[in-house]
This record gives C-alpha cells, sequence and structure tokens, in this order.
C-alpha cells in the first residue's frame, strides 16, 4: 500500500506578515498531483490542518477545496487534530465526510477505531490520534496524573489492544501529533511543554509498522517506521536549511516500510545574512540572495542611519533585522522577540524572575505555582476554543 505522508499545513499562517495564501494552494496542488501521479493509495495527514483555532475565511477555503478534490480522486485520506486546530471545529461534520472517504480524527475517546483499508495483501488499519493535551485527556483515560508520555501512551495501549483482536497480518499505521524524543524542534512550533514533560519515548509506538508524526517542522526519520514529514513550508528563518518534502511511503505485505521524499514548492529561498550593513550591501557573495527573504543581523559596533531602508535597496524582501554588535553588550540591543525565542512559557517567566531578583534564584513552590498557572491558562484556553459561538 503506498502512503503519502504530509503535516503541519497550518493554513492561514503568514512569513513575519508576509501572506502565504498563494503558496499554501501551490503546496495543495501540488499534493493533488503527486496523489494522482504516484499512485498514491492513502493520504495521511498528521495534525495541524490550520494555524490557529479560529482560522480565516481564506484558510477554510483553502481546506474545503482540497477536500473535495481528494474526494473526486476516491483516495481515502486521513486527518488529525493538532495542537493548533480546534479539534470540535476540525470534527464538524466528520461521520457525513467520512462516507467521501475523507475521515477526520479529532475526538480522544476514538483512538481505538481505525480507518480500515486493504489492498492485496490484507486488512490496514490507520489509527489517528488527535493531539492529546494531557489536562484535558487524563480523565477519559483513566489517568490521576501525568504528562504527555502518559496519555500518549495509554491511547497506544487502546491501538494495541484493538489490533490484537483484529485478522492476524493486519497491517497498523498510526498518526500521531507529538514532540518524540530524537526529534529536532524549529523556533517555528508552539511550546507544548505545559501540561508535563513535552517528550514522549519512541517505545510508546512499539507493536505499529508505521507512525506517521506531525507537529515537528523538520523532515526527519527517528526509526524507519517512525518519521515527521515536517511542514510543507518554512514558518520560521530556522527552518532556513531544511529541505520541505513529504514522505511517500511504501508498506509491504510483511509490514515493512520503505520511503521516499517528494519535495515540496517554496515560494521564496531563506536567506539568514549576518554581518556589518557596508559588508551585506557591497559584498559580491550575496548577490545570490538578493531575491531571496532575508533575516538581516547587523553586527555593527554602532546602529547604523536608516539599516532597513538601505538594506531593501538591495534585499527588498527584507523581513526582519536583528542586531548583535561584534563588541559590546549584546542583549539590550536585540529585540524581546529574539532573546526570547525558542524558550517556553515556564522558562519566560523563570528569567523574568531572576532579572528582577537579581542572585535570587526562583524557589520550587513559586516554580511550582507558574507551572499550574499556566495549566490553567492554557486549559481555560483550549475549553473556549472549543465552546460553539
Amino acid at each position: 500500500m503506498r502512503l503519502l505522508h504530509t503535516s503541519d499545513w497550518h493554513l492561514g499562517r503568514s512569513f513575519h506578515r508576509e501572506s502565504l495564501h498563494d503558496a499554501q494552494r501551490a503546496f495543495l496542488d501540488h499534493l493533488v498531483d503527486v496523489v494522482r501521479s504516484e499512485g498514491v493509495d492513502a493520504v495521511l495527514v498528521a495534525g495541524d490542518v490550520y494555524d490557529r483555532a479560529l482560522p480565516s475565511l481564506d484558510a477554510v477555503a483553502l481546506f474545503d477545496d482540497v477536500l473535495h478534490r481528494l474526494a473526486d480522486l476516491g483516495v481515502p485520506t486521513v486527518f488529525i487534530s493538532g495542537n493548533h486546530d480546534s479539534a470540535r471545529r476540525l470534527g464538524v461534520g466528520a461521520g457525513l465526510i467520512g462516507r467521501a472517504g475523507i475521515h477526520l480524527r479529532t475526538d480522544p475517546g476514538a483512538c481505538a477505531e481505525p480507518v480500515l483499508l486493504a489492498d492485496e495483501h490484507g486488512p490496514v488499519a490507520v489509527y489517528g490520534l488527535p493531539y492529546l493535551e494531557p489536562t484535558l485527556v487524563r480523565e477519559r483515560f483513566g489517568l490521576a496524573r501525568g504528562g504527555h508520555a502518559a496519555v500518549l501512551g495509554a491511547a497506544m495501549e487502546q491501538v494495541r489492544a484493538d489490533l490484537a483482536a483484529r485478522p492476524e497480518g493486519t497491517r497498523a499505521v498510526v498518526l500521531a501529533h507529538a514532540f518524540v524524543t530524537g526529534g529536532e524542534a524549529s523556533d517555528s512550533e508552539r511550546d507544548i511543554a505545559v501540561g508535563g514533560v513535552a517528550s514522549v519515548p519512541t517505545s510508546v509506538f512499539d507493536g505499529v509498522h508505521y507512525a506517521a508524526l506531525g507537529h515537528l517542522h523538520g523532515c526527519q526519520t527517528l526509526a524507519p517506521h517512525l518519521r515527521y514529514s515536517g511542514s510543507p513550508l518554512a514558518y520560521s528563518f530556522s527552518e532556513a536549511r531544511q529541505r520541505k518534502t513529504m514522505w511517500l511511503v511504501d508498506l509491504a505485505a510483511d509490514g515493512s516500510v520503505t520511503a521516499e521524499r517528494v519535495d515540496c514548492p517554496q515560494p521564496r529561498p531563506l536567506a539568514p545574512l549576518r554581518g556589518k550593513l557596508e559588508e551585506l550591501l557591497t559584498e559580491e557573495r550575496y548577490a545570490k540572495d538578493e531575491q531571496s527573504w532575508v533575516q538581516a543581523t547587523l553586527t555593527d559596533p554602532a546602529r547604523p542611519s536608516e539599516p532597513m531602508e538601505k538594506l531593501r535597496r538591495r534585499f527588498p524582501h527584507t523581513l526582519q533585522l536583528l542586531f548583535d554588535p561584534e563588541d559590546g553588550e549584546t542583549e539590550p540591543t536585540r529585540s524581546y522577540a529574539a532573546r526570547v525565542s525558542g524558550r517556553g512559557d515556564l522558562e519566560i517567566a523563570e528569567g523574568f524572575l531572576r532579572h528582577v531578583r537579581p542572585g535570587a534564584a526562583p524557589e520550587a513552590d513559586e516554580l511550582g505555582w507558574l507551572r499550574e498557572g499556566f495549566e490553567h491558562v492554557r486549559e481555560g484556553a483550549d475549553r473556549k476554543a472549543d465552546l460553539p459561538r
């Protein structure tokens, strides 16, 4: 069976205020073309279909269009909700849409109810595990406490129990949206540490033949049967060196897999440049980046006059300007966003306490209160996003 594994579309997202609507449409056109030309038997979309719980109308239109096109091809497609999606909104009409071969798996209570496919070698059970926020689903899985590893482990126990009751030789595929140990993160993923330890061990997925993972934006292989497809487009300059692809996976009769990467079209290259302003404006080695999206980090000892205006004369698509003087204190010249980039909520709050109380580290009970507060806010935000309007 030939599977196309993709994830993290983030429909509706922009790139430093540059619209990605046309680029996302081009990617979806490409996906449909690959399904048609490569003889794909099923499409797997491992979460973060949208960039936010309340997507824009343009984003919804893109999703609606690709659903119709995939249904017209007659190729079964399985979606799960990610941590950026509103599970309830994404799952609206799931039963009806499923009749067209488009399967929306957004209910944590249905983790052990697979989409059943088949080829000439027998059945393939595809289990869709939506993003499982520990504070919201612990009770459902009979857990008094525990983080991401605990809730995902409980969901996988249900998957293995269901698989054990199916005919011998049934091959199992799982979609999951999580941070699996060994994966490499980018700056553009939303932190999921609140609610417990963020990462889950690879052993959680023991017993299945292929795990199609979502959440991390870089395409990567943790094991032959355990892969992230990554996002189809770059959503931060930290992804400048990433090759944006999907996985074309062949599932053999014995459950072994082979996979190859299929490149995704990109709107324009990303170029993080670093140096003194005059060097960036004059040196020939930067000519190749003139039509790229540029992040410029200036190392001049003193802040130059009108740097953005000058940069855009040579690099008209300069989107981000940072300052990091070669000699002198760098921290005050960097933007607050740059200083906290890549840090989780708790780490930022801890850093604030250290800043306002020099020499006094946060106490254990203070960190506990902060962690409890962030969990409460996250839980409230998720519940609010799922309320009917």
